[in-house]
């Protein structure tokens, strides 16, 4: 990877677009190298800063600091980084199968040309979150250069009459704008969810003499990278085909892959789910109780809550999600291998590894509540949140241990089809 080259064209197009489009769309491409030259790199600083933002700065409100757990926090940084790279290219097949409609040419990768490079502006203005107050205006302001870019860029890319490249524009905006709201929805259920994108690869080592464990942290990535170089070449298949549903297909499967590891994963039916949300647990009485399960874009999860109250007033809140589809960044999660540890005048936050499994837990003693969530099998996250004077760190361990959390993570296989 050239980064000078990389910094050029990020320069090029923010300072003089008009004279880089011509260049850009006389550059012969391909779909791995744009990916792995430009959008790779460039897709990550959303990402990458909005974790920063949610996890490590947090925030404030009336004095009041609210940051994302650690663990969610990086969850949601993979599965949004996943999102991203998916959208770019479903927003190119768009762009394509748009092209006659306004007089321009379909072509496949000057449309993913144009997806990507469009972005660049509003990618590089996310950097602008972790600045204080006026750090909205600063990604406003790169996600409007950004239609600026795409304005100047479809006519050179897809040789449509110039005159046609605002409504062109502005159908486009209005796509890539609900599809920013389906990133949102879903990084925002997953953190909620509490255990949504990363795409990892890694090639072949040229040396005979270099061995990788298999069951190691980097023997597992070589496997996911070579899933997803499967993956790939099915992707360019489909686009050489022509047929704009088997791209589409293609891409969401790509998605899909990326998110679960390089498998293909149902996830659990809401009827699974329910055993492990008891009538009762550890003394209260279950109130309420809803298990649904959602897909988007070949991505599927099943979150399970009910809520639980004793005869004190004491109230337990236990979630139960199968990550299904993004099983692949739970187990990066945990193989990151995250432990942090923070104490506060009424409180503490931690997290960290227990026999193999991701553990955050808080607790807030001037309001008496506090969480204890655990991942299990890299594929479900069971939260329990506490609130009443009765209750403190231990009595949501125990609560918790009182499910059949080995049941559950038995089942961690099911449904899972193999890359």
């Amino acid at each position: 990877m050239d980064f000078s080259k990389l910094i050029a064209r990020v320069q090029a197009l923010l300072l003089s677009p008009k004279t880089e489009w011509p260049v850009i769309a006389a550059e012969p491409e391909t779909v791995a190298n744009l990916y792995k030259n430009y959008i790779m790199i460039l897709a990550a600083i959303p990402a990458v800063f909005g974790f920063v933002k949610s996890s490590l700065i947090g925030y404030s409100v009336l004095g009041f600091t609210a940051r994302t757990p650690i663990v969610s926090g990086i969850i949601g940084m993979l599965v949004q980084y996943a999102l991203i790279l998916g959208i770019v290219y479903l927003l190119a097949l768009i762009i394509d199968a748009l092209a006659p409609s306004f007089d321009g040419e379909k072509n496949p990768i000057q449309a993913l040309k144009t997806s990507a490079y469009a972005y660049t502006a509003g990618w590089v203005a996310s950097v602008g979150v972790i600045v204080p107050w006026i750090g909205w205006l600063i990604a406003l302001a790169g996600s409007i250069y950004g239609i600026y870019l795409l304005y100047l860029g479809l006519s050179n890319t897809m040789r449509n009459p110039p005159e046609k490249s605002v409504v062109y524009t502005l159908v486009i905006i209005v796509i890539g704008f609900v599809l920013s709201l389906v990133i949102g929805a879903i990084v925002g259920g997953i953190t909620a969810a509490g255990a949504g994108a990363a795409a990892i690869s890694m090639g072949n080592s040229s040396s005979s003499n270099v061995t990788i464990d298999s069951d190691s942290a980097l023997g597992k990535l070589a496997a996911f990278g070579q899933k997803m170089e499967q993956q790939s070449k099915k992707m360019e298949a489909a686009q050489r085909s022509g047929d704009t549903k088997a791209q589409t297909d293609a891409a969401s499967a790509m998605l899909g892959s990326v998110l679960g590891g390089g498998d293909k994963v149902e996830a659990l039916p809401p009827e699974a789910i329910k055993p492990f949300l008891p009538e009762k647990l550890a003394g209260f009485k279950r109130e309420s109780i809803t298990v649904e399960r959602n897909g988007a874009m070949g991505v599927q999860v099943s979150t399970g809550h009910a809520s639980y109250r004793d005869a004190n007033g004491n109230s337990l809140d236990l979630e139960v999600t199968d990550m299904g589809g993004a099983k692949g960044i739970m187990a990066l999660a945990g193989m990151a291998g995250v432990e942090s540890e923070k104490q506060t005048e009424y409180g503490y936050e931690k997290t960290y590894k227990q026999d193999g499994r991701l553990v955050s837990e808080s607790w807030d003693s001037s309001n008496h509540s506090g969480e204890f969530s655990i991942v299990l099998g890299d594929r479900f996250s069971v939260k329990l949140r506490g609130n009443g004077e009765g209750l403190d760190m231990n009595v949501l361990k125990s609560a918790l241990s009182s499910l059949n959390l080995a049941g559950l993570e038995a089942m961690k296989n099911q449904g899972v089809k193999q890359g």
